[in-house]
């Protein structure tokens, strides 16, 4: 796909033609700077920075399956289609999962996206291609080579930060981070767990809301102020290090790095956007007393006071019968997959309908929309690896399922779509990109915009996708 540039780019001046006329053709479609579309980019007025528009992305690390969930072959083969059959929503013509009936009545209020793919298969590698819109070097990286969206964001919104982070997230993706641009620009997570930026899939789900431990870095409590004494004995030791590690890109934002934590913690502002409690008994038991439940309503109280991406992963811990992972890698060797769904999407069914319920309830829908996918859709046939002989599902990237509600984008309608195997898209193939560039559209973020590396090399936001135009 051709690198985003505005529509109707406008009369060019004669400086630019100047620079045009000292290049070739071949130059000026090949990639040589300035290239006729970084031009046509360059002249074209400058995009306004959205001041309300926000982000909820729900994470599936591991790869759903869009054969189970969004996009079901009921005419398929067994050995493809599975047990689950497709039941109708509200919307003529849109089908979903039998297990998520409450969600199946509030297909006019979110939008699948059945044809976004990409090349890349291992988790890793996949998350960091479909996060950050470029291919990493490296197949299984614990950090992403290149930012993901969720930094881009916070270091081109950083001007409007307030008592409320920009970027917040319950754990470090496996596959993603900041890259170059440099750990302030991180999202901001009350109690990670390092385990999640690893290849294991069996920590325990990391909650985004405040429990009594994770509570202690909100609080300026006696607790609390401890925790700040070590962290500035820590800065010490740190002082105390070779002089070439002062002028490595940690160091060098440790201090305002620092400095923002303790504002942070020191806001009312923030430690209430956190604090369930202050939410109704009614509202809390819609969403549900689980950890989806708690942390979808702990984003939606996290958007309103201000932050504008909030990411969360969709991690479940199954009982040992049904599997060991707590991700959405649902291999045979990792638990038995149809009976992982069925012990997991009541809770999800409830949880996610409640937050989209709420987001048009709230008047929150014209400008925060709620994502869940994952790095990849799963395969079509259905694989018996495990010596148990339970079902299973591998990597599958050349096809996936995307939901998403809200955002003042299009809603009740399905985009693209698969052959009747679910192998590869048939009908409005996409880049996963794609859904990156209307994002960014969204925030009025300019996908030409360029940074550094670590080498000093020009990188854009995005080389390539367009936003999908039936959302906008």
């Amino acid at each position: 796909m051709p690198a985003l540039r505005s529509s109707c780019p406008g009369p060019i001046d004669r400086r630019t033609w100047l620079k045009v006329g000292g290049l070739s053709l071949g130059a000026l479609v090949s990639g040589v700077e300035p290239s006729l579309a970084r031009l046509f980019a360059a002249d074209a007025a400058p995009r306004r920075l959205s001041k309300d528009f926000s982000v909820i992305l729900f994470w599936a690390n591991g790869g759903p399956s869009h054969l189970d969930l969004f996009d079901l072959k009921p005419g398929a083969p067994e050995e493809i289609r599975g047990p689950f059959k497709p039941i109708q929503t509200n919307v003529p013509g849109i089908q979903i999962t039998e297990e998520l009936p409450r969600l199946a009545q509030l297909a006019d209020k979110f939008a699948i996206i059945r044809s976004l793919h990409h090349n890349r298969a291992e988790h890793s590698g996949a998350t960091n291609r479909f996060l950050t819109g470029y291919a990493s070097v490296a197949a299984n990286l614990n950090d992403s080579e290149f930012p993901d969206i969720g930094s881009i964001v916070a270091k081109q919104l950083e001007g409007q930060a307030g008592d409320i982070p920009i970027y917040i997230g319950d754990t470090k993706f496996y596959g993603a981070g900041p890259a170059y641009l440099g750990p302030a620009y991180a999202p901001f997570m009350p109690s990670p767990n390092p385990l999640s930026s690893t290849g294991n899939n069996v920590y325990d789900p990391v909650p985004i809301y405040l429990t009594p431990e994770s509570a202690k870095n909100l609080v300026l409590s006696s607790e609390g102020a401890l925790t700040l004494r070590r962290r500035h004995q820590l800065a010490q030791t740190l002082d105390a290090l070779p002089r070439a590690l002062d002028r490595s890109p940690t160091m060098a934002t440790f201090d305002s790095f620092q400095r923002r934590a303790v504002e942070l913690l020191a806001s009312s502002k923030m430690r209430e956007a956190f604090d369930l409690s202050r939410e109704s008994d009614k509202t809390r038991e819609r969403y549900g007393h689980t950890h989806w439940g708690k942390s979808l309503l702990t984003c939606r109280r996290l958007i309103e006071a201000g932050a504008r991406f909030v990411q969360c992963q969709a991690s479940y811990r199954l009982r040992p019968e049904t599997g060991r992972t707590s991700n959405w890698d649902d291999h045979s060797v990792n638990s038995h997959i149809f009976d992982a769904y069925r012990e997991k999407l009541p809770s999800f069914d409830q949880s996610v309908s409640a937050l989209i319920e709420d987001l048009y309830q709230r008047g929150l829908d014209k400008h925060v929309l709620f994502i869940f996918c994952g790095e990849f859709g799963r395969t079509p046939r259905i694989g018996y690896q495990d010596p148990s002989r339970r079902p299973g599902r591998d990597h599958w990237p050349r096809a996936m399922s995307v939901l998403l509600a809200g955002g003042g984008l299009k809603m009740g309608q399905v985009i693209g779509a698969t052959n009747a195997r679910g192998e590869e898209p048939i009908h409005r193939a996409m880049n996963s990109n794609c859904l990156l560039a209307t994002i960014y559209h969204r925030f009025g973020i300019d996908v030409n915009h360029v940074y550094y590396d670590r080498t000093g090399r020009p990188i854009p936001i995005l080389q390539e996708g367009e936003p999908i135009a039936e959302l906008l």
